[in-house]
This record gives C-alpha cells, sequence and structure tokens, in this order.
C-alpha cells in the first residue's frame, strides 16, 4: 500500500496513462501542483515526479495495481459533486486512511487539465453516480444572450405558437396539410406578425430583425409553415414593399402583411432556375391600351416551384420588360391570377407540383401566362418605370446595376432561409441530444447499468461540434440582417456576397446535421412522429431555395476576389491582381516549422490562431486562383472560359470565405461579451468550432504546409477533448436554443 500522500494521486495518475489525456505541457501542470503541495513529503513528492517522464511511463503492472487499489476501496463515483475526480480521490484515502482532507492540489490538476468524468467513470470497477446534466450554465441565460434586442419579438412570439393551433402532427394527405398549413398562416398573419417588417403605416414594426428571428422559431413549428409563411409575407409582400412604389405600398401592402391578399412569388422558371437574368418570360408595354402584357414564350418558359401558386389570387411575376421594342431587363410585375371565386382568370394555367420530399403542406405550382394583360400600375417601379407618355426611365442607367440592385434587395430572404434551415438544424440536435442523455446502451459490468448515449466518445464527437457550429452561425446571422438593415449603408453589395457564401454553408450544414442526428437516433430517429424525418424532407430544398447554394458559391468567391464587372479585359483584371498580391504580402510567406508544429494548448485554443488559419486559407486560395486566371487570359482565353476553368476553385474559395466570415463575427461578438462564465462557454464554442473546421479540411492545411502530422493529430485531439469537457453541459446548451416545450412533441425528447 502506498502511503496517503502518494495514494490520493493513484487516480490521477492511473486516467492520465490510460487515457492519454496530457500531453508535454499539461505534465508541466501536474508537476507545479505535486512541487505546491504542502502535504506531501519530499519522498513523496519524489517518487510521483518519476511517474510523470512520458519516455519512461508507468509498467503496465503498475497500472493494474492502481486500478485494483482504487476499485477494491468500494467508493462512489458521484458525478454531481463540483470537483468529482478530486472528491473521488479523497474518499479513496479515507478507505484506507482516517485521515484524508480535501487537497487543493488536486483541485488544481482537476481544472487546469479538464478532467471530465466521461474521461474515467469507464476505468475504474466502481459504481458511478450518474450525472445527466449539470446546472452549473443557466439555459435561460443562455437564451437571452442569443436573443439579444430581439428578445420582446422573440418571447411573444414563443407564447403564440403554443396555441393548440399550432400542435405538430402528422399530415398523409397534402390537400389537408395545406389547409392546415394556409389556416396557420392567416392566423400568424391577423396577429400582425405578417406585416413586422413592413413600415408602421401598413401594419408593420420595420422590424426585419425580429422577423427573421421569428422565421427560425417557426421552424420548431413545421418547415411547411415557416415556408408557406415566407412566401406570402417575405416574397410576395417583400417585393412590393422593396421592389414597388408609394401606390403599390397603398393599394396592396396591409392586406399581403394580414394575408387578406393571399400572393406568390413568380421568378424562377424552368428552363432557367438560377439564372433569373435569363428568364424568357415577357412583359410587353401596350402603349394603346397603356397596358403591360405577360406572356410564357415556350414550353418550358413558365413559371415553377411556385410556392402559394394553388391558394393565391396574385402573383409577383418577373419577366424580361419590353418597351417600345427595346428590352430593359427583368421587372416584377403584378398579376391577378383569380376572381372573387378563386376561378383563375382567362389566359392564366396553374398545375400543381404535386408531392415533393417535403414541404407537403406548401402548394407549390407551374404557371403560364397567355398574352394576360394587366394595368401598366402593376409594374414594381421603384427602380424602373414606365412614364406617361410611354417611355422607360431609370435612375440607374446601368442595367446590370438595375438588375444586381433589384434583386440585392431580396438578399433578407437568403438569410431567412438559412435562419430556419438553423432552426431545423436546431429542432434536430435537441431530439438527438436529449434522446442521448436517456437512452442507454452496453456495458462490459453486469453489475453497473448501461451507458447513457452521451457518456461515448463517439456519440459526443458527432453531436457537440454541431452544437458549437449552431451557436457561431446563430451569431452570425444575427449580423448579417443588421447589416442588411442598416440604412446608412445603401449599397448591399458586401452584404450580398456575405449572405450568398452564409446561405450556402449554413444550409449544408443543416442538412449534414439533421441527417447526423438521425442516424444517432437510429431506428427512433426513423420514426416521422419524432420530428427528425420531416425535418430532413424540409430543409434538404433550402439548399437550393433563395439561389442553389453552388451557385451561390460562386457568386461570393467572384465577389471576393474583386468588385469587378460582369466581364473585365486582361489589363483590368491586372489591377484587381495586384489589389490581392499587396493584402497577401505578409500572409503568404512560407510558415516557419515550428509554427506548423505548435501543439500546446495556449496556442490551439487561442482565438488568434483560429483566425490566422481561417485568414491564411481564404487568401491562399484568392491569391492561387487570381494567378490561374490571369494565367489562362494570358494564353488568350476569355475571361467567361477562363473562369469556367477554375470553377473547382471558386466553389473551394467560397466556402473558405464564408467560414472565416461566420467564425470572425462571432469571435468578435464574443469579445464584447461581458467578463464571467458564460463568456468562457461561449468562447469554449467558438475554439470547438474553428478546430473543427480546420480539422475537417486537413488535407488542404497540410498540402500547404501550414501544419504538419504532429499539429492535425493535436487537433483532432483537442477536438475530442473539448468535446467531452463540454458533455455535462449538452442539455443546457441545447436548452439555450429556447425551443419552447410545445413544440418538442417528439416522444424520444420528453423526460
Amino acid at each position: 500500500m502506498y502511503p496517503s500522500g502518494i495514494l490520493q494521486y493513484i487516480p490521477f495518475f492511473y486516467i492520465i496513462w490510460s487515457d492519454n489525456l496530457v500531453t508535454a505541457s499539461e505534465l508541466n501542470v501536474i508537476q507545479s501542483a505535486i512541487n505546491i503541495d504542502e502535504s506531501l513529503s519530499s519522498e513523496e513528492k519524489k517518487q510521483l515526479q518519476s511517474w510523470l517522464n512520458p519516455k519512461q511511463p508507468p509498467a503496465n503492472n503498475e497500472l493494474k495495481l492502481w486500478k485494483n487499489i482504487v476499485s477494491n476501496s468500494g467508493v462512489k463515483l458521484i458525478e454531481t459533486e463540483t470537483y468529482p475526480l478530486t472528491s473521488f480521490s479523497q474518499k479513496v484515502v479515507c478507505e484506507y486512511f482516517e485521515m484524508c482532507p480535501f487537497n487543493d492540489s488536486l483541485k488544481h490538476i482537476e481544472i487546469n487539465l479538464g478532467i471530465q468524468p466521461n474521461h474515467y467513470n469507464h476505468l475504474f470497477d466502481v459504481e458511478v453516480v450518474h450525472e445527466i446534466t449539470s446546472n452549473y450554465y443557466d439555459a435561460n441565460e443562455i437564451d437571452t444572450i442569443l436573443k439579444g434586442n430581439n428578445a420582446t419579438v422573440v418571447d411573444a412570439f414563443r407564447e403564440v405558437i403554443k396555441d393548440d393551433i399550432f400542435k405538430w402532427d402528422i399530415h398523409r394527405n397534402k390537400e389537408e396539410f395545406r389547409e392546415v398549413v394556409l389556416h396557420q398562416t392567416k392566423f400568424l398573419a391577423q396577429k400582425g406578425y405578417g406585416a413586422l417588417a413592413y413600415p408602421e403605416a401598413y401594419g408593420g414594426a420595420g422590424d426585419m430583425e425580429g422577423y427573421a428571428h421569428m422565421f427560425e422559431n417557426m421552424m420548431f413549428v413545421d418547415g411547411s409553415l415557416t415556408i408557406k409563411f415566407g412566401v406570402q409575407v417575405g416574397l410576395f409582400g417583400g417585393s412590393i414593399q422593396k421592389l414597388g412604389t408609394k401606390k403599390h405600398h397603398d393599394q396592396y401592402l396591409s392586406d399581403a402583411g394580414d394575408a387578406s391578399l393571399l400572393g406568390c412569388f413568380a421568378m424562377t422558371e424552368t428552363g432557367h432556375g438560377s439564372n433569373v437574368r435569363g428568364v424568357k418570360t415577357t412583359a410587353t408595354y401596350n402603349k394603346e391600351t397603356d397596358s403591360i402584357v405577360i406572356h410564357t414564350p415556350g414550353k418550358n418558359d413558365n413559371k415553377e416551384y411556385i410556392g402559394n401558386a394553388l391558394h393565391s389570387t396574385m402573383a409577383s411575376v418577373f419577366a424580361q420588360l419590353i418597351v417600345n421594342g427595346k428590352n430593359e431587363g427583368v421587372h416584377a410585375v403584378l398579376v391577378p391570377l383569380r376572381d372573387s371565386n378563386h376561378e383563375l382568370f382567362n389566359g392564366i394555367k396553374v398545375e400543381d407540383n404535386g408531392y415533393k420530399l417535403g414541404l407537403n403542406g406548401v402548394d407549390n405550382g407551374k404557371i403560364w401566362f397567355n398574352q394576360v394583360s394587366v394595368p401598366r400600375e402593376n409594374l414594381l417601379n421603384k427602380y424602373g418605370t414606365i412614364d406617361d407618355d410611354g417611355s422607360y426611365h431609370s435612375d440607374i442607367k446601368n442595367p446590370s446595376k438595375r438588375f444586381f440592385t433589384m434583386l440585392g434587395t431580396l438578399v433578407g430572404g437568403r438569410i431567412c432561409v438559412a435562419r430556419a434551415g438553423l432552426g431545423g438544424a436546431k429542432m434536430a440536435l435537441t431530439v438527438a441530444i436529449k434522446h442521448a442523455l436517456k437512452r442507454r446502451q452496453f456495458n462490459d459490468s453486469i453489475k453497473i447499468q448501461e451507458d447513457l448515449l452521451m457518456d461515448y466518445p463517439s456519440h459526443q464527437l458527432r453531436l457537440t461540434p454541431l452544437v458549437a457550429s449552431a451557436y457561431v452561425y446563430h451569431v452570425t446571422l444575427d449580423k448579417m440582417m443588421t447589416d442588411y438593415c442598416d440604412e446608412s449603408k445603401p449599397d448591399k453589395r458586401v452584404v450580398e456576397t456575405q449572405v450568398a457564401g452564409l446561405k450556402s454553408i449554413i444550409t449544408w450544414y443543416a442538412n449534414d446535421t439533421i441527417q447526423e442526428c438521425r442516424e444517432a437516433c437510429g431506428g427512433k430517429g426513423y420514426l416521422i412522429e419524432n420530428r427528425i424525418a420531416d425535418l430532413k424532407g424540409d430543409v434538404d430544398i433550402f439548399t437550393t431555395f433563395e439561389g442553389d447554394n453552388t451557385v451561390l458559391l460562386l457568386l461570393a468567391a467572384k465577389g471576393v476576389l474583386s468588385d469587378f464587372k460582369a466581364e473585365f479585359n486582361s489589363a483590368g483584371f491586372s489591377s484587381v491582381l495586384k489589389l490581392i498580391g499587396s493584402q497577401l504580402s505578409d500572409k503568404l510567406t512560407t510558415i516557419n516549422p515550428i509554427y506548423s508544429n505548435k501543439v500546446d494548448k495556449e496556442h490551439l485554443y487561442n482565438p488568434k490562431f483560429h483566425a490566422h488559419a481561417l485568414d491564411y486559407r481564404t487568401r491562399r486560395l484568392t491569391y492561387t486562383l487570381a494567378m490561374r486566371i490571369r494565367g489562362y487570359i494570358k494564353k488568350g482565353m476569355p475571361s467567361y472560359q477562363a473562369f469556367m476553368k477554375v470553377q473547382t476553385h471558386l466553389l473551394a474559395l467560397g466556402k473558405a470565405y464564408a467560414a472565416e466570415l461566420a467564425y470572425l463575427t462571432y469571435a468578435d461578438f464574443v469579445s464584447e461579451m461581458p467578463e464571467g462564465k458564460n463568456k468562457i462557454l461561449f468562447e469554449q464554442l467558438g475554439t470547438l468550432h474553428a478546430l473543427s473546421e480546420i480539422r475537417k479540411d486537413a488535407e488542404w492545411y497540410l498540402e500547404q504546409g501550414y501544419i504538419g502530422g504532429v499539429k492535425s493529430k493535436a487537433i483532432r485531439q483537442r477536438v475530442e477533448r473539448l468535446c467531452t469537457e463540454l458533455r455535462p453541459h449538452i442539455e443546457v446548451l441545447v436548452d439555450g436554443f429556447g425551443i419552447p416545450a410545445s413544440c418538442l412533441s417528439a416522444p424520444i425528447a420528453k423526460s
């Protein structure tokens, strides 16, 4: 038997060497704790220090002896204690010796090494009093942080969706489902939420940021409701608000907001999905009748996938505006679809898109127009108008700039789609994690109850980084919407580039997260009653809504290269390249080998390292991409073809740019938080997200020599460690999403 001074360290040493929990730098923490431990004699200190040599670890028979001593003590491991391992170690001493005072040196090791019960409760053959979750953090406080300045709107909205009308159910018949969703949409609209983002004069509060939060929370109810509502007030009403003028606002906006006027947003065409500029539907001005004639010229030129197509009585139709024989580019025109009896007007044909992978509560359809005439006043003419004399006029003379200015006003829709995807991911994570905190499976001892799923390191690794990313993306989308709504910055091109990238990576993240949650719940996740299956079908299309993700990433990447025109010559591009080169001058030097293999905790957890790594990737990809394009152009290749040759490179840049933007936005937010435990928690989440992002692209970083094999391995180990450190707080983190209990109807999510 060891003396009491040494015995109290035995559980710690066994864990250290059995679980490989420490690096050389962390061994210094243990050595320092031993040196200042006044309860130890010099001989005891010498003995303990001898067991801390990485080149000569304790022999296996000694490790077995340590385990037997601990296991035979009969002491219970109580996870709910403030310092569970320190308390456990002291109790082991108490079983063998009369004197066993609490030792602060042990507490110092437990804190600084971040040792959690998950690291060791499987190592000793002792009874474990499991801690399902910690109460160290307060979910309400976290929710309050996430709601920010939108707390009043969010809290009120969450009370509204507790109404029985929003009770989730399984719908097998799409017609019945659509009626339920229509009823819910009208209910919310008549409560004032439809007009929330509209001006006060039209029943609103001018609160686009609150609307985006509401959009996310709507996903907790149902995806079909979210999209149906978004089409009605965000797209149809939003087009009137953003593209129309006062006469349109006065006539239609209030009715769109309270859903007394049901409308749809007819932009996408069968033959021109992402290429809005190339839509074939025409809007030809007839001077003799002072009207605009809407027409679908070809078989595949119809509007497709139009939400609200079967319920609406009016459409915002995007078409090529032709005035006096000249094509003035794409404009939006309000076109009545149905009369007071809900019968289609002459010249209009609507077909149901039928059953879809998800969102079957939304009435998506196809629309054809055959020489449909509407008054000239129906042109949404904020950016281009037809004057009384029949001539076209726009204050924005450049057609390209005019087109992108029009589309830029609708960027808020992309933020909301990303927000809805994030809401779906949060719901899936909450269901999966609450399930994992009650579902038990496997154990190597018949004396002890089976382990919780959430206590398995593999389960932590598959879900915890996704929770961290949900926090990062929540904060980022908040900032994007704030910037979008900033009237002091009328030029939205920067925000448009940012949102294009973020919408892509966040909706992809949402789909990946929901799939991971489905698998993490096993067969239970496949049951519709547990919501994840529905979320999987509903959120899948978000990668295509409001712009296909691949196309948007190309847009984002081109925005990163420069604010260049659609076509540019070699001389223009050279100036762009020169600008990029000056920005990269200090970033593209050879990475110091010491830096590329630096593995200490202080470095790997440092936000400056995370920012540098993500910035290096973006800048390196930008520079090499620019060099490739210049090389092709110098050989005489047209710029369009040059870009075709580097599309995969562009996509890599778009992803890198968006990932860096998300992390930096989150890091800035956390740096402004008041000091305290919540800030520490948010810093930890940011670290996990950043290291996970670097780890996902480790192949690229290794190719560039930015990290070495040793550092890559250390990052992987740190990701796993952080997942385990956050395990006690994982339920608090998903409760911090603020999902109302009434929406958590999934049986596996209930206690």
